[in-house]
């Protein structure tokens, strides 16, 4: 949802148009801060709550709005409909949006309310399997990650990622420092006939700029790709063991973007 979006008459219109359209509220309905769902039941009970009435029973998509101006929205099922409606939600500028889903784990030391922040997902659904190994996660935006845990910290929160040992262990970080160094310096002397060597050559730069940054990211995706291992095995690692981890995920990376 840019500002180049809004600036693009076309397109704006067409979002103008569909909004109503798919959710059977009209646009002057919609307020400032936007929560998606999934979730019927979610929309039922907010409707019970701030006694305000369910548009679009017989549309696509179903929205109602409370009286401080907070709109409640049903997109349905699969990343399609939230790719349509995020685009959709041009026609009314929103300040805010935000999904209203659910999560959970198999330890009990997450409480409601707890900020979660995903590392990575296991890829099952078989499509992508043709672009990328199955061993290979999906990772989120490295640096919407970052910016998102910075904001919450910042607000006095704390978030979860499902294993904080890890990610406050600094004697860890540091070994992956390294490694992510080292790693660069041979990519940086390796033969230019090297396979993929240019996006190699870029991670390089990177990681001798940020090294602490590339390292995280390296972090996210070793436990992704290792998730059965136990932490205690992971801060135990050698040196040398890291080094092979590290060097072997680097292509991983090293995809020109």
């Amino acid at each position: 949802m840019t500002r180049a979006s809004i600036d693009r008459p076309a397109r704006y219109e067409i979002a103008r148009n569909w909004l109503p359209r798919y959710t059977g509220m009209p646009l002057d309905k919609f307020g400032d801060y936007i929560l998606l769902t999934n979730f019927r039941h979610y929309l039922k009970k907010f409707a019970e709550k701030f006694n305000c009435d369910i548009y679009g029973e017989d549309k696509p998509m179903q929205a109602l709005t409370n009286k401080d101006g907070l709109t409640i929205i049903n997109f349905g099922i699969g990343s399609a409909n939230v790719a349509t409606i995020m685009d959709l939600l041009i026609a009314c500028r929103p300040k805010g949006v935000l999904f209203l889903g659910k999560c959970g784990g198999l330890k009990n030391s997450a409480e409601i309310g707890n900020f979660i922040l995903p590392i990575a997902a296991i890829r099952g659904e078989g499509t992508s399997d043709d672009y990328l190994p199955p061993e290979v996660p999906a990772l989120p935006s490295f640096k919407l990650h970052k910016f998102v845990s910075e904001k919450i910290m910042a607000h006095g929160y704390e978030y979860r990622v499902g294993l904080r040992q890890l990610f406050a262990d600094g004697d860890l970080k540091n070994k992956l420092d390294v490694a992510c160094i080292i790693a660069a310096e041979t990519i940086r002397t390796e033969d230019a006939g090297t396979t993929n060597h240019a996006n190699r050559l870029l991670w390089a730069k990177a990681a001798f700029s940020s090294p602490r940054s590339v390292s995280e990211q390296m972090l996210m995706a070793l436990l992704a790709a290792n998730k059965d291992v136990t932490v205690a095995s992971i801060q135990a690692a050698t040196d040398a063991a890291i080094q092979t981890k590290v060097d072997a995920a680097v292509d991983v990376f090293a995809d020109g973007s």
